[in-house]
């Protein structure tokens, strides 16, 4: 007898560490692309750091987020410490809401994510604010209802290569 499975029913195979670096990595050269700074794109690494945040805490925490945020900072030159704090508070969030967020389907868990990610720009903008900087307009809070937006397709992407093969073994209960 075939038993039809959801997606989130199914046993995944533990990340990898690598897996976990290389979508970090590829999440901050999307970030250093040209097009990145325009109002409305998402903030890739800070998208990328909340999910594995709530996916895996244990691997992904403050620490590896302050590296994240440090690094661009570095690329961005903008103010040293601003990325950092931001992605920070967003992963102290991601992994203390994990166990609350996968308990639900991906759409409301992107609707969960959404204040983490709004909370990363408001960081970024009330740290540039304080340091004498100008509001860069509200088209700047557009990027993180995007990446809430793309929050079902990244699950989909990252989860991917953990996935079993589904095959139904009689004698197995698993």
């Amino acid at each position: 007898m075939q038993t039809s499975y959801r997606s989130s029913a199914r046993i995944l195979l533990p990340v990898r560490p690598w897996f976990i670096a290389c979508s970090l990595a590829a999440a901050l050269l999307l970030n250093l692309l040209p097009t990145a700074p325009s109002p409305g794109l998402p903030d890739w690494l800070a998208l990328v750091l909340v999910f594995w945040s709530v996916r895996e805490p244990r691997r992904v925490g403050m620490g590896l987020a302050f590296l994240c945020g440090i690094a661009m900072d570095v690329a961005d030159a903008g103010l040293l410490g601003q990325h950092a704090l931001a992605y920070v508070l967003a992963v102290y969030g991601g992994g203390s809401l994990s166990r609350r967020i996968l308990w639900f389907p991906l759409a409301q868990q992107a609707l969960h994510v959404l204040p983490l990610l709004l909370l990363v720009p408001l960081v970024q903008v009330a740290v540039r604010t304080v340091a004498g900087g100008e509001f860069p307009g509200i088209g700047y809070l557009l990027g993180p209802l995007l990446a809430t937006l793309l929050w079902p397709v990244l699950t989909f992407v990252l989860l991917l290569p953990q996935h079993q093969p589904v095959d139904h073994d009689a004698n197995r209960p698993l």
